[in-house]
């Protein structure tokens, strides 16, 4: 069966590993080219289950090869003693199992473990999707159409599959306040496994080395009490939003800025949900961010897409002769983790971006005293906040027997 799989970043690529080792035909089409693939964005956390997921697709020890290495924390505030934190103690409060890594360096590895068994076509996209009962006529942007067993939007929060098959974005999108901007920079700070942050009320900024390069990653979360309007592929414009933001705030954000321009991995986007009803629709369905963005840096949404793309493979794999039974089966199995990420982002956002004088004392005196807690103790703390809930809400299928020699 022929399955065309929209995204080549995080969750595209796990279903389609997954997929193929089902006996399926995976096509994985993807806008950008691919040599956009390598060490960009921002660094994400997978958690648990993810992890575990990781290790079923002999990805475990490449996976935390390709860690970030960043061991400490440094909190600035103004006039305020900066607080060190040890992240490995933290981390471990969390999760048991954890590994911290670039994006950009996940979906390398990624790709690298499906490129030879797994048809990619970079530098296209879907432009018409006609779903008649049976299959799925596709046309693309450049290549010739073609016809499929099933669609899967893959392809993140603005997802061409999910404006195609279920409508316009704006009727989905719950926008949480907040906004996020990433990018890449010289380390004139010499940061090593060190990451810098300083907060104010409303504001947060993070800088951190990226071993692999040499380079540091700077990042900028903000609250916004009007939506901001602008084109998320509009670049420049984006860089001039963050750089009117930010240009005077003080500490080292005028260092940080001096590079903004230069900066070809620029990312910036509004922390916002994606809040569907459901994610398929007859021989079509979504995964990930596509289906139920919890909202970028705060909801867990990296470790969800490998999960729920893991998930959504073995149900249509159990589901082969009715795919469309597989996408509700799929559904009805990642929905308690759906529910309790989107849940947990606006918690989490509230945290990492102090809304007043209250967060601005709590969150650095969190900070400074879990990671000294007994991890029994952390870990139930993390749980009545709803982070250990979120992350461990699925208990992963064993979906072994489904495999295809």
């Amino acid at each position: 069966m022929k399955v065309l799989i929209s995204g080549a970043s995080v969750a595209g690529p796990v279903l389609a590993y997954w997929l193929e080792r089902y006996g399926f035909e995976p096509t994985v089409v993807e806008r950008t080219p691919e040599l956009r693939h390598g060490l960009g964005g921002h660094a994400v956390d997978l958690f648990s289950n993810a992890v575990e997921v990781a290790e079923r697709m002999g990805l475990g020890d490449a996976i935390r090869e390709a860690r970030t290495r960043i061991q400490q924390l440094t909190l600035y505030r103004d006039g305020k003693r900066p607080i060190d934190v040890d992240l490995d103690r933290l981390n471990a409060g969390i999760s048991d199992r954890h590994v911290e890594i670039l994006r950009g360096e996940l979906t390398r590895l990624l790709y690298d473990a499906t490129r030879d068994r797994v048809e990619y076509l970079f530098g296209d996209s879907i432009a018409t999707l006609a779903d008649d009962g049976t299959g799925v006529d596709v046309t693309f942007e450049h290549g010739e159409p073609r016809r499929f067993d099933l669609v899967i939007g893959a392809d993140g929060m603005h997802s061409t599959v999910r404006r195609l098959a279920f409508g316009p974005e704006e009727s989905m999108q719950r926008p949480l306040g907040g906004y996020l901007a990433v990018y890449s920079m010289p380390d004139e700070l010499q940061l090593g496994n060190r990451m810098l942050t300083h907060m104010k009320i409303g504001r947060l900024i993070g800088l951190y080395g990226v071993h692999q390069t040499g380079q540091a990653r700077a990042a900028f979360m903000f609250h916004s009490a009007s939506e901001l309007r602008y084109d998320y592929r509009d670049k420049d414009q984006q860089k001039q939003l963050l750089a009117d933001e930010f240009r005077e705030y003080g500490w080292e954000v005028p260092r940080l800025l001096k590079h903004l321009d230069a900066a070809g991995d620029f990312y910036f986007d509004s922390i916002a949900q994606i809040t569907l009803d459901t994610w398929q629709k007859g021989r079509i369905g979504l995964v990930g961010d596509a289906g139920y963005c919890p909202g970028p840096a705060v909801g867990g949404g990296t470790s969800l897409a490998v999960i729920a793309a893991y998930v959504l493979a073995g149900e249509l794999a159990a589901a082969r002769s009715d795919l469309p039974s597989g996408l509700r089966n799929y559904e009805r199995m990642i929905r308690q983790s759906v529910d309790a990420s989107r849940a947990l982002a606006p918690k989490v956002m509230k945290t990492l971006i102090p809304g007043g004088p209250l967060a601005m004392r709590a969150v650095p005196l969190a900070f400074a005293v879990l990671p000294h807690l007994p991890t029994g103790l952390q870990r139930l703390i993390w749980a009545q906040n709803g982070i250990g809930k979120a992350l461990g809400s699925l208990q992963l299928p064993d979906y072994a027997d489904l495999v295809r020699a």
